[in-house]
């Protein structure tokens, strides 16, 4: 849009009604999603599966949280136990012939977050994730290779989720 040509009232309506639309987005609470804020300065976690290793990432991307190791779990903040992990795939559909037609994915992890003096801040509680994926046998190895792709895909979204729950801690 040319300004040259928009007369002076127009161009005051236009600018007010910007101003409106942002006040209505900030008034409705809409705000991006920020980095979370933990009571904890030092954590530490133990183990070396594929979903342990990405909640250090996450931990350690956000930048204020240091990740001991597991030997030095008595000098950390909080610490935090992966109780269990489940990988299941269940059979959701089966055609005429008794193939497989459609899976689903289930990823369930169980953790608590507690000090090292034995206080618990988290209970234990889980995380879980589903997907549904359709399957076909002659592309079973191209069917194999996505399923690892939705796994690795509920694993940062359980560990994304993790990292809310434990900034929801507010005091140790």
């Amino acid at each position: 849009m040319n300004t040259r040509n928009v007369s002076l009232p127009r161009r005051g309506l236009l600018l007010g009604l910007a101003a409106g639309a942002s006040l209505g987005l900030a008034g409705c609470g809409f705000k991006l999603r920020e980095a979370p804020v933990f009571a904890f300065k030092t954590l530490s976690v133990s183990g070396n599966s594929a979903m342990i290793n990405q909640i250090r990432r996450e931990l350690r991307a956000t930048g204020t949280v240091t990740v001991l190791p597991p030997e030095d779990a008595s000098k950390a903040d909080v610490i935090l136990e992966v109780l269990g992990e489940d990988r299941n795939r269940i059979v959701i559909s089966t055609n005429s012939a008794g193939l497989v037609r459609e899976l689903q994915l289930q990823l369930r992890v169980r953790f608590r977050l507690r000090t090292p003096a034995g206080k618990d801040l988290l209970t234990a509680g889980d995380v879980s994730q589903t997907r549904d994926l359709s399957f076909n046998e002659t592309n079973a190895l191209a069917k194999e290779g996505e399923a690892d792709l939705l796994f690795r895909d509920m694993q940062s979204d359980i560990a994304q989720q993790l990292m809310r729950r434990l900034a929801a801690v507010k005091q140790l």
